[in-house]
């Protein structure tokens, strides 16, 4: 895909958004963490998790108050930047709904990392916030067709649940990955640059959408300061379900891009739905946390913690730079190529000795 096109001249106005939103999230979670440890909201220790003492979590805050500082200044002062994009190629209300439901899905993030929600309650948050989505009209209309040209259109009800799914596996899977320093907000990071990208090409040609996805970016590099190993604080699920959802709605307004968000972000999604497979297939509720991720596996294996990061990292930089130069088909193979592929690795992992340990 090509990446010159007539969007070049909102590119100070991304490279801007995305270091002020990298300054505001690196100067705003030292206070969140003095907040959250005076009123103990700590993520513990136990046989499951990596780290050996309580560490605050809802650090991810600091990536929500940069995006909607941010991205909402750069919408509110429109024109009057130069350069700035015609920000009616997005429907009002869909902005509407990815801000108010980015904050609700912050705010029933906020609500488990400080009451520890059972997982029907965090689910029917997440279910929420789909709703906010579905609500202002953002649903996908049609995807990219997977084995010709064209698109392939939804019905409106079957377009809803769709939208619902989408986010909903989204959080889940940025929440299943969760589980090293740094992986998940990395993870997320490399995705919201893959889609600012694939905004600004001519096949698309969606600027103000690419501005939000540089904002989020810069928001998660200012925090992955303080959030990479060794982690200072954790994002908790006051990130995890912004981050979800966020991605998920700017993937949506992004043309409907679902191919390209799903390799991008294939280690996570593919990673949920094998260890949903295993959990369901052992009599257990998918919901149920255990040593089980890939993540967990590669430790396993012998890999330092950095380096189970930094691996994962490049695969999904791979994948994502993959998205931009092939077609929707080849999307779709390469897509259940890693499918097949993360869960034999997944599956071999398992048999691995050092299982018995864990």
């Amino acid at each position: 895909m090509s990446l010159v096109s007539a969007t070049l001249p909102a590119l100070p106005i991304i490279i801007g958004g995305f270091l002020l939103a990298a300054l505001i999230a690196y100067l705003a979670t030292p206070s969140i963490h003095a907040f959250v440890r005076r009123y103990r909201i700590m993520d513990h220790p136990d046989p499951r998790r990596i780290h050996d003492r309580p560490l605050p979590r809802g650090g991810g805050v600091s990536v929500v108050i940069a995006f909607v500082l941010v991205g909402g200044g750069i919408l509110l002062l429109g024109d009057a930047l130069p350069g700035m994009p015609d920000a009616r190629t997005v429907r009002p209300m869909h902005v509407v709904g990815l801000f108010a439901g980015a904050v609700l899905a912050t705010v029933i993030g906020a609500l488990d990392d400080r009451f520890d929600l059972r997982a029907r309650w965090q689910f029917a948050g997440q279910l929420a916030v789909a709703g906010v989505a579905v609500g202002s009209g953002i649903t996908v209309a049609f995807i990219s067709n997977p084995f010709g040209p064209g698109n392939i259109s939804f019905p409106t009800i079957v377009g809803i649940g769709f939208t619902v799914v989408w986010i909903v596996g989204m959080i889940n899977s940025l929440n299943f990955i969760d589980g090293l320093d740094g992986l998940s907000s990395g993870i997320a990071l490399i995705a919201a640059v893959t889609l600012g990208l694939l905004s600004l090409t001519v096949q698309v040609n969606a600027p103000f959408v690419a501005i939000l996805c540089f904002v989020l970016a810069g928001g998660l590099l200012g925090f992955l300061r303080w959030n990479f190993y060794p982690a200072v604080i954790f994002q908790g699920t006051a990130g995890v379900m912004f981050l979800g959802y966020v991605l998920g709605v700017l993937a949506i307004l992004g043309s409907a891009k679902i191919i390209v968000a799903l390799l991008v972000l294939a280690v996570p999604i593919i990673d949920t739905f094998w260890v949903i497979v295993r959990r369901m297939s052992s009599g257990r509720s998918p919901f149920t946390p255990d040593r089980g991720h890939i993540h967990h596996r590669l430790l396993d294996l012998g890999l330092s913690h950095r380096s189970t990061v930094l691996v994962i990292y490049v695969v999904c930089a791979v994948l994502g730079l993959m998205s931009l130069f092939i077609s929707s088909e080849t999307g779709v193979l390469a897509f259940l190529g890693a499918l097949v592929v993360l869960g034999v690795i997944a599956f071999l992992l398992r048999r691995h000795p050092t299982e018995a340990a864990s």
